[in-house]
């Protein structure tokens, strides 16, 4: 299946799968455990549910959960009646969530009402926004007579949400030929094979979950064990029991087992395969995660969602050094260059054709010879090799997940008693960097560093959340008035 992925659509490979690969076990999730054959059956039923309640080719689908059989079963339902996905951030609030389904107008929701101790749908009607467009909101998958559409592979599949610098999420649209192409590509560098037990961590709302999580592995007839938190012990125990060969994640994973005293307790033998990025990769943890925890493959990448969310892999065999300091090469039919100015762009079949309905944003990131702007700052070696070096724009990653300035501090002014704030990463030896918030108070009040923290977290997703809060008297302003952040970021170089 590997060569030919590129020209289908996903209704075909999970028909495609379930000729191959029969009653091999597709997905592990509990007492649930679906066969190849099983899960095109379950995917046919959902559509001919999410067809029962109106869902007509084109429409969104949107899923606001946790890892789990259910997500799949929808996503595929949605995909087989060539709808298109809307994965949502399962840490974000009720205000989050509902500007997600606002842009893309989804007509139907799925989701769940008790994760974690939240119940998503009460925490979208506390959101107070009218989404006239959503129809349905549901907690359990759809069922109904077998249904299916003729998707063809230049339609959009789904749309990735992602913000900008302006900390505004946009929605990316990707095809059918593109995810499969990508994770074709993907699952060929990484070297994923039938019969690997691929633990999926790495949430589906995320490309990592969704494409190069569970698209991946049905395309070489692997088993996806859903995981729905990354909860080390759990982790751990799930590896000697389910024998598990595959478990990708952030850098903040593998250094969280690391960590743990128990580890030499379990027996890690089965594991192989280990595929990271998103942040600075020590070299050291490289090592440690051949010698401690066992694996024959690491590999690192880099990519964005407005490339499908890959650009550059390193390769098995590269040597510890490449793997820790570079995000490695272009994947095969991408190209990779460095402007004039530093910043990293990238053309090829992944990068997307535009944001949804907004040109003026697309036309700040992609130009007429489809060359992608990144953001990024970085250099290629003689070899090909991309090292990034620096970020054009403000955005920083706590432990694998974007978080924008602009975003958080549009929420940290709308306090009564902030007259200006400034956010920006600082390093971090767990999650890789995480927010630090220099704030000035309105004349006449005072702040506090845990009130500020509870009243972001009651308004945006426990990531994006500044873990320091330094109360000043001004910010460190440039001749226009504009923030001089690089300032900020010195004090905690």
């Amino acid at each position: 299946m590997r060569g030919d992925v590129e020209f289908g659509t996903i209704p075909w490979l999970v028909r495609l799968a379930a000729e191959r690969h029969g009653d091999a076990p597709a997905v592990v999730d509990g007492d649930v455990t679906l066969s190849y054959r099983s899960l095109r059956e379950v995917s046919l039923a959902a559509a001919g549910g999410l067809a029962a309640l109106g869902v007509r080719q084109g429409d969104r689908v949107a899923i606001w959960a946790p890892n789990s059989w259910k997500w799949i079963a929808v996503a595929l339902g949605a995909h087989q009646l060539g709808a298109q996905l809307v994965p949502i951030n399962t840490r974000y609030k009720g205000a989050e969530a509902a500007y997600v389904l606002e842009r893309s107008r989804a007509r139907v929701l799925f989701t769940v009402d008790d994760f974690l101790g939240v119940d998503y749908p009460a925490e979208l009607r506390r959101a107070g926004v009218e989404l006239p467009a959503l129809e349905h909101v549901i907690t359990e998958v759809p069922h109904g007579n077998a249904a299916e559409a003729e998707v063809a592979p230049d339609d959009v599949g789904d749309l990735m949400f992602t913000s900008g610098t302006t900390g505004r999420p946009k929605a990316v649209p990707a095809t059918h030929a593109q995810s499969l192409r990508a994770y074709r590509d993907w699952g060929n560098v990484v070297g994923l094979r039938a019969g690997d037990r691929y633990l999926v961590v790495a949430p589906f709302f995320h490309t990592f979950g969704y494409k190069a999580g569970f698209l991946a592995a049905f395309m070489v007839g692997a088993t996806v064990y859903p995981q729905a938190t990354f909860d080390p012990a759990a982790v751990l125990a799930r590896i000697p029991r389910d024998r598990i060969s595959v478990l990708p994640g952030p850098p903040t994973l593998y250094q969280t087992l690391l960590a743990r005293p128990d580890l030499r307790e379990y027996d890690l033998s089965s594991l192989r395969l280990a595929v990271t990025g998103a942040a600075v990769i020590p070299v050291e943890l490289v090592r440690r995660m051949r010698r401690e925890l066992g694996f024959q493959t690491v590999i690192t990448g880099y990519g964005l969602t407005e490339a499908t969310g890959i650009a550059t892999m390193c390769r098995d065999g590269d040597d510890e050094e490449t793997i820790a300091a570079t995000s490695g090469r272009a994947i095969p039919g991408v190209e990779v260059a460095i402007r004039d100015d530093g910043e990293i762009v990238v053309r090829g079949y992944n990068v997307m054709r535009g944001y949804l309905d907004d040109p003026d944003a697309t036309a700040e990131v992609l130009d007429a010879e489809g060359w992608l702007a990144t953001g990024d700052i970085g250099a290629l070696d003689a070899a090909g090799n991309l090292r990034i070096t620096d970020r054009k724009k403000d955005m920083f990653i706590v432990g694998g997940f974007n978080a924008y300035p602009a975003e958080i501090e549009h929420v940290l002014t709308a306090h009564p008693a902030v007259a200006m704030a400034a956010v920006v990463g600082a390093p971090d030896e767990r999650l890789g960097e995480v927010g630090v918030a220099f704030v000035v108070p309105r004349p006449g009040t005072s702040l506090d560093g845990g009130e500020l923290g509870a009243w972001c977290r009651e308004r945006m997703a426990n990531f994006k959340v500044p873990r320091r809060f330094e109360v000043v008297d001004a910010l460190p302003l440039n001749a226009s008035g504009k923030v001089l952040k690089f300032q900020l970021r010195e004090r905690f170089r």
